[in-house]
């Protein structure tokens, strides 16, 4: 198999990822203190807890679109030209869906 280490990588990421994404969820559920000081804490501790369930929620989509990649062969290919993403690139960010001259141009 072509990307087998990427694919191990992704998977690891990905079981990393489902609890972390559960607990921020769990304690976001969880009711708000009474005493207003702890209540105040609270809502501004949630509100960095609300940015890192959106960063993971988004790498999450990221990793199991490599992973659907990798499952239909166009893993490493960019999304864009379809020239072969570099083994640098994809080493640094196997979750890349485009190359880098791709990347830049659209950044």
């Amino acid at each position: 198999m072509k990307y087998s280490g990427a694919r191990k990588e992704l998977t690891a990421r990905l079981e990393q990822l489902l609890p972390q994404i559960g607990k921020i969820e769990a304690h976001l559920a969880s009711p708000l203190e009474k005493d207003s000081q702890e209540r105040s804490l609270q809502l501004e501790n949630d509100e960095v807890l609300e940015a890192l369930d959106d960063a993971a929620r988004k790498e999450l989509v990221q990793i199991r679109g490599a992973l659907q990649r990798l499952d239909d062969g166009t893993f490493g290919t960019c999304d864009r030209c379809r020239e072969p993403i570099s083994k640098a690139r994809l080493a640094a960010l196997p979750t890349a869906e485009l190359c880098i001259q791709c990347a830049e141009a659209e950044s």
